[in-house]
């Protein structure tokens, strides 16, 4: 999928979805076209990167049974 995107010398370019967070994260896109209009970063809510996570406490259950070999 291609996603259109606005540089910072008002030039507007098409990226691949998956290279979209890189040009976000090096300052390179100023705004990108989603489907309910223009993205403008500073001003709208974007996508973070993915190894930030969850920064709430753990509520997932966690098992420790451990299975031994007959």
């Amino acid at each position: 999928m291609l996603i259109r995107v606005r540089y910072e010398n008002d030039t507007y370019d098409m990226l691949k979805a998956w290279r979209l967070q890189e040009y976000l994260d090096d300052g390179k896109v100023v705004a990108f076209l989603r489907s309910d209009g223009w993205a403008v970063v500073g001003r709208d809510p974007l996508r973070r990167s993915m190894g930030r996570g969850y920064p709430g406490p753990e509520r997932r259950r966690i098992e420790n049974n451990l299975h031994r070999a007959a």
